[in-house]
């Protein structure tokens, strides 16, 4: 085995390790953020030996908490809903929601809720949303939320604070944004709206604080062997510098 080759195998060895690190350790910051989806780090083979890194977003759903509270929305299934926002059409698993001075459903930064003909305004009264985001205030119909098929990771986009795109970002969340003429909407046979629930994060703080130990060691295990070959390559230089 040469030396730098192996140097550099174990390098990028290091740096798999680290970035597998830092995406667990986001993971396991947002345990407890309603919505959140895990990301996974892979390494794939590329030409020359050099391996790419890449992540992708662990799609299972989390688990349902009834909350009680009528402006918070979870799907069963896929989908997202949408929101309105300056940077264009956020989409959004799970959320608690409010009412703003204009009557709007928003979420927690202000942004209005879409329905399948714009943005919703309610009327004063008790708010009721059936499995289908059908919204009606006493006995008026008000619309439909809009739910959307869930984009690809590959064309979405990096939401601010993080995003699929950026998953060193210690501040990830698992929100993508698109414009909104590009949005399929999910047919509503397909759409289980849940009133008064939040979907949790599918990250598992025990399967987090495994994977975490399990860094630790793989990242040890090949500081040492970058060690061994230092010191095999600096005894090789050594005695060919004393042959004559």
């Amino acid at each position: 085995m040469s030396g730098p080759p192996s140097l550099r195998a174990a390098g990028h060895a290091l740096m798999y390790w680290q970035r597998r690190q830092e995406v667990n350790a986001n993971n396991l910051a947002n345990v407890e953020t309603a919505g959140f989806r895990a990301q996974r780090v892979f390494a794939q083979a590329m030409p020359g030996g050099i391996p790419a890194l890449g992540t992708v977003v662990d799609t299972r759903p989390g688990g349902l908490s009834e909350t009680g509270s009528p402006l918070d929305l979870a799907l069963e299934g896929p989908g997202r809903f949408v929101v309105e926002t300056p940077d264009g059409a956020r989409l959004v698993r799970s959320g608690s929601f409010a009412l703003d001075a204009e009557g709007r459903i928003v979420s927690e930064e202000g942004h209005p809720l879409v329905g399948t003909g714009g943005v919703l305004v309610l009327p004063p009264g008790p708010v009721q949303i059936d499995n289908r985001g059908v919204v009606t205030v006493g006995d008026e119909r008000i619309g439909t939320l809009k739910v959307v098929r869930e984009l690809d990771p590959g064309e979405s986009q990096s939401a601010p604070g993080g995003g699929v795109t950026r998953p060193e970002r210690a501040s990830f969340r698992d929100d993508s944004f698109a414009a909104m003429e590009s949005l399929e909407e999910l047919p509503t046979s397909e759409v289980t709206v849940r009133q008064g629930y939040l979907e949790g994060s599918n990250v598992s703080a025990l399967g987090s604080l495994i994977e975490m130990t399990t860094i630790q060691r793989s990242f040890e295990a090949v500081q040492n062997s970058v060690r061994v070959i230092d010191s095999m390559m600096e005894t090789v230089a050594n005695r060919i510098g004393r042959v004559e």
